[in-house]
């Protein structure tokens, strides 16, 4: 698996918007109970204004919140951990994420005590995190149901690390989503939920291989009501906050084309895309009547991640589903990291300035706006909302 390079001064220019003032030149350094069903493998605090209400809509809804990148500090190759690990997650975040019946991130460290690293981080540009195993309780306590781990930095200490991993967060009740082959099956609130996870490396499910990812989608709909994708990719840091259609590199590593990726998901039969890896967030969009989010930020990098300019701008997406799958409602809660790299709610509502600016220039025939209640809606809703 190849190494994470990350960060450099990239210039960026001023952004101006209605919430948010873009400060355009960042330095990005990345150092820094649902009941679940057999799981299948093969070989604020508003009513939230509807997106659209699909005619016959069942009662039956699930409610998904999902976040970012998050890198719980390290204590590899020097010590960055606080002193108690419920800093990491204030109070008045873990308020917000207590309505999802699935609660979802992309957890980019490891929870072992295995000493050596996977990776040589002597050469530039090259970081390993390690976490203490303990720490997948602090997440357990917050409510997470589901981690990703089809990521580049899930390997940092190999396969002993990245099976600590994963048994550790099994022990306080977390999946983990991203195996090879792997179409994770749940039971939420009565409806059948598939979940996939997609990253640009073989060891995973592949973003490079469409026809074999399809095909993965294609059977998780037949097993389930609701396909959810995960999926890592695109290029990284503040010269990266543009969706692009077409392949994306970093530091010369193939990132893959996510709005191919993405479109070709819905069209396979998943009902909602969620993405990560680029460390700032990107545009999102409704494609076919399906909500797909490029990249939702860093949600957590104690003393790991940059949280210059828009490393800093982070967002819990939350998103209501129907029994088959349709989009009831969706909004964006605003969240911003402090110097450490602690999430808080953002009051500015500094994501949704800039995912307003997103959308407008990487989709500006999408329909989709934000309203100021982060809730994304159609633009006739924001009209009449006024």
């Amino acid at each position: 698996m190849a190494n994470q390079k990350l960060g450099r001064l990239l210039p960026f220019s001023f952004i101006s918007f209605c919430f948010c003032l873009g400060i355009g030149i960042g330095l990005f350094l990345r150092f820094g109970q649902f009941q679940r069903s057999n799981a299948a493998t093969t070989s604020t605090d508003t009513v939230p204004v509807p997106f659209s209400i699909p005619e016959n809509a069942s009662p039956d809804t699930i409610t998904v919140q999902a976040v970012g990148d998050v890198i719980p500090g390290t204590n590899y190759p020097n010590y960055r951990l606080p002193s108690d690990r419920n800093q990491l997650i204030p109070k008045s975040v873990r308020a917000y994420l207590q309505r999802a019946d699935i609660l979802f991130g992309n957890f980019e460290s490891s929870l072992t005590k295995y000493p050596y690293s996977a990776k040589d981080i002597t050469q530039g540009q090259v970081f390993a995190f390690r976490s203490p195993p303990s720490y997948a309780q602090l997440f357990a306590d917050v409510g997470f149901k589901v981690m990703n781990i089809a990521n580049n930095h899930a390997q940092d200490f190999g396969m002993v690390g990245f099976q600590d991993t994963v048994k550790n967060l099994k022990a306080v009740g977390i999946e983990t989503l991203g195996h090879k082959n792997q179409i994770l099956l749940l039971q939420v609130n009565n409806v059948p939920v598939a979940m996939i996870g997609f990253a640009p490396y073989e060891f995973y499910n592949s973003i490079h291989d469409l026809e074999t990812a399809k095909a993965l989608v294609q059977q998780a709909k037949t097993q389930a009501s609701i396909v959810i994708v995960s999926m890592h990719a695109g290029a990284e840091g503040t010269s990266a906050l543009r969706v692009q259609d077409k392949t994306e590199f970093f530091y010369g590593e193939n990132r893959g084309n996510s709005i191919q990726f993405a479109r070709n998901m819905i069209d396979a039969g998943a009902d909602l895309v969620i993405g990560h890896g680029p460390h700032v967030p990107r545009a999102l969009e409704i494609y076919n009547g399906k909500l797909i989010a490029y990249s939702l930020g860093n949600f957590l990098g104690y003393r790991t991640l940059s949280t210059a300019a828009q490393t800093g701008y982070s967002m819990i997406l939350e998103a209501k589903l129907n029994s088959k799958g349709d989009l009831v409602s969706s909004k964006i809660i605003p969240v911003h990291l402090n110097r450490q790299g602690i999430p808080h709610i953002d009051q500015r509502f500094r994501t949704v300035g800039l995912l307003r600016y997103l959308i407008s220039r990487d989709f500006p025939n999408d329909q989709v706006k934000i309203n100021k209640k982060g809730e994304i809606v159609l633009a006739d809703v924001v009209a009449k909302s006024k």
